[in-house]
């Protein structure tokens, strides 16, 4: 492709990051990255709007802004793209991350992400403040890092808003592009239900389920269980609460700044109404539901 391209555009030129470690790329030059991951750069002189239109179809931009790929980085991209085999021995999770815009550069954040790991870590950025952490945990790593630690401690370091979605850890998996790009989906869909800084895979499974139903079933969803309280936010707050709180009056009570037995009250006065008691795990797990359901009947 590249022979092709040469022959199009004469000021052409591939960015070698071995060659060229202490020089960063040019604005006057728009980048891509092909699919062997390799950086092109065409004089932005030569380009039309339609030749741009026409390389986006098939190459990637690459933002000027963001960190040159690390050889870890780029042999990472390799493996996602289905070029290069995982070893054996190691396991990994994906970690998607999503920073309020303009709060910080992307070379600041790399920075300070490699240095909570004891060692550095691969950081494939999507934009400007979306990306993906590699974590490789290999039989002599040590237990896995709280990622809500590491928001606490960027958030106050760097006086920045962030969200971590924390994928599973996987073994050598056969469809790495498969779960990469899935993940990537199913982040923008937990953030989309949740309010959390830091979201599991785990904690996201119900978010994808409500996702995939249709709003005409959100709505009867929301009219069956909740009843005469699906428009009663205080309600409901105290019963999302509830849940968040794993079914604990005292610290349900305490963080509401609420008596035990006004807590009590509400959750009896729900039981009453609709028949559900939340006190019980399969039916807090329905309301769970519901509540997700209801936050979003109408898109």
């Amino acid at each position: 492709m590249l022979k092709h391209l040469q022959k199009v555009f004469s000021s052409i030129i591939v960015y070698d990051e071995n060659q060229h470690k202490n020089n960063k790329l040019t604005n006057n030059y728009q980048w891509f990255i092909s699919d062997d991951n390799e950086i092109i750069g065409i004089d932005k002189n030569e380009l039309t709007d339609k030749d741009l239109l026409l390389l986006s179809a098939f190459l990637s931009p690459r933002n000027v802004s963001l960190p040159t790929l690390t050889e870890k980085e780029h042999r990472w991209g390799k493996i996602i793209a289905g070029e290069k085999e995982l070893e054996s021995d190691i396991t990994f999770r994906f970690v998607y991350f999503s920073i309020k815009k303009n709060q910080i550069d992307p070379a600041s954040f790399s920075e300070a992400v490699h240095e909570l790991f004891s060692k550095s870590v691969p950081i494939l950025w999507i934009s400007e403040h979306v990306g993906v952490i590699i974590e490789e945990k290999t039989p002599q790593t040590e237990e896995a890092i709280s990622y809500e630690q590491i928001i606490d401690v960027l958030m106050s370091d760097l006086y920045v808003k962030l969200n971590f979605f924390v994928g599973p850890f996987l073994e050598n998996p056969v469809k790495i592009k498969q779960h990469y790009t899935s993940l990537i989906e199913t982040a923008k869909q937990a953030f989309f239900y949740s309010d959390k800084s830091v979201v599991t895979y785990v904690d996201a499974i119900p978010y994808i389920l409500v996702d995939q139903t249709n709003t005409e079933f959100r709505h009867e969803i929301s009219n069956v269980i909740l009843r005469e309280f699906v428009s009663d936010d205080e309600l409901l707050y105290t019963i999302k609460t509830f849940l968040h709180c794993n079914l604990n009056i005292s610290v349900t009570a305490k963080e509401l700044y609420m008596h035990r037995n006004s807590l009590q009250y509400r959750l009896d006065k729900f039981h009453e109404k609709t028949g559900i008691d939340v006190r019980q795990f399969n039916e807090a797990m329905t309301v769970y539901i519901a509540l997700l359901a209801n936050m979003h009947k109408d898109e």
